[in-house]
């Protein structure tokens, strides 16, 4: 087992290029399974999530070739020899039940175990089951699998009862196979919604109302090949903002889409961080004391949940009291424990966090549990005072590239060792 260990940083500076979204590539991914020609998907990073989406779909028996220096990576799953996943990929993470969609609307069947992931909060797959039943498929649950079988999916009218972005995705692309026209009311909007529908409409699907709380798909028509481009991740890049805002630093962001950031940068501007739109991209640097700051976390165009977390770690030295109330998972605050070990002075009061910014954090030893509490760790790692060692850094890299190298490329001192 690796960890890093971070030493306080002044301030972070310089240009860092964003990788490409994990939250929308996998999903896009996944639709590789709804054509019989090759698709071409462009700008993924080697993460691990990533490398355990592409073992699952090469289980299902498609070819899949990855140039992990190019980023770009070749699928073809022109005759699938399974509808099966196995544990050892699918346990991993919650996307790849991402796939039940592509295969029960092509093949009417698919036999998948239960989700896995970051222990972050329920994330039930009612609201995906709900969608699929309506489509006219069944569903049987039994020992930790879960067994799909449809004749043939019909198009229908759907209502989520909560704006889901893997239940709106999962929907969308079983209904581009199945006949006549779905709609889908209480859509997620998030920027990876988008992404997707672009990717089906380039290999043919007939989609629309992506980005908006409604969206129909007609469908039954022939898919062929595509090639795309995923969307910046927007998670990584307001990782970086904080990064910027939290160390008093002065850094562009390139390959960044300032329309995906806007409640991200509204908040920012809040607590004295200046974001402005460069050629290059986002120039982001902090003018004055840290602000403390309310937000709430909200499906999209409100304030992400990924970015909780990082936001906690700012606001532990803002000068004031900040509150943070979470409103999509109901675990999310498990970094407070960690933060508090570096004497952030935090009070969780059910889904709510209320943080006294301090005059300085220390360094100790922590541990990422989980994808996001990991990246606020880093955070208050560059900030703090002394020495910090961060275990369990397999959980940051579900989500974040050559973290270390590009934070050491803004000046940040931190290393990549082998735990004892």
């Amino acid at each position: 087992m690796e960890k890093f260990v971070i030493h306080h940083t002044d301030l972070l500076q310089g240009k860092v290029r964003i990788s490409g979204s994990k939250n929308a590539a996998l999903p896009i991914l996944a639709a590789c399974l709804l054509t019989h020609e090759p698709c071409i998907i462009e700008n993924v990073p080697p993460l691990t999530d990533v490398l355990n989406m592409l073992e699952i779909l090469k289980g299902f028996g498609a070819e899949v070739s990855y140039d992990m220096e190019k980023e770009v990576i070749s699928i073809c799953a022109r005759e699938l020899t399974s509808i099966e996943s196995f544990y050892e990929q699918a346990g991993k993470m919650r996307a790849s039940f991402l796939v039940a969609g592509p295969l029960l609307s092509r093949y009417g069947q698919a036999r998948l175990p239960h989700p896995g992931g970051c222990q972050i909060g329920s994330r039930p797959i009612d609201l995906h089951l709900k969608g699929f039943h309506t489509m006219g498929a069944k569903s049987k649950q039994e020992h930790g699998i879960i067994e799909l079988t449809a004749k043939k999916l019909k198009g229908a009218n759907i209502y989520l009862d909560f704006p889901s972005v893997g239940a709106t995705e999962n929907i969308m692309m079983a209904a581009v196979l199945a006949k006549g026209k779905t709609v889908i009311e209480n859509a997620a909007a998030e920027p990876e919604i988008i992404d997707l529908a672009d990717f089906l409409r380039e290999l043919g699907a007939d989609v629309q109302g992506d980005g908006t709380d409604t969206v129909e798909i007609i469908g039954g028509k022939e898919l062929g090949g595509a090639t795309h481009q995923v969307i910046p991740d927007r998670i990584e890049a307001g990782t970086f903002m904080v990064g910027a805002a939290i160390t008093g630093g002065d850094i562009i962001l390139e390959n960044v889409r300032e329309e995906h950031l806007k409640p991200v940068i509204a908040k920012l501007a809040e607590c004295n961080v200046k974001i402005e739109s460069i050629p290059e991209g986002l120039h982001v640097y902090r003018k004055g004391k840290l602000q403390p700051l309310q937000l709430k976390t909200m499906p999209f165009p409100g304030f992400p949940t990924d970015m909780q977390a990082p936001f906690m770690s700012l606001m532990t030295m803002a000068k004031g009291t900040s509150v943070i109330t979470e409103t999509v998972f109901e675990n999310r605050f498990t970094h407070a424990g960690e933060l508090q070990r570096m004497g952030a002075d935090i009070r969780i009061e059910s889904r709510n966090a209320v943080i006294e910014g301090v005059d300085e954090l220390t360094g100790s030893k922590v541990r990422a549990t989980d994808l996001r509490a990991g990246a606020a760790l880093i955070l208050s790692a560059l900030a703090a005072k002394g020495e910090t060692e961060i275990g369990d850094i397999h959980h940051i890299e579900r989500g974040y590239y050559k973290i270390d190298e590009k934070l050491r490329g803004l000046g940040a001192d931190i290393q990549r060792t082998e735990e004892n």
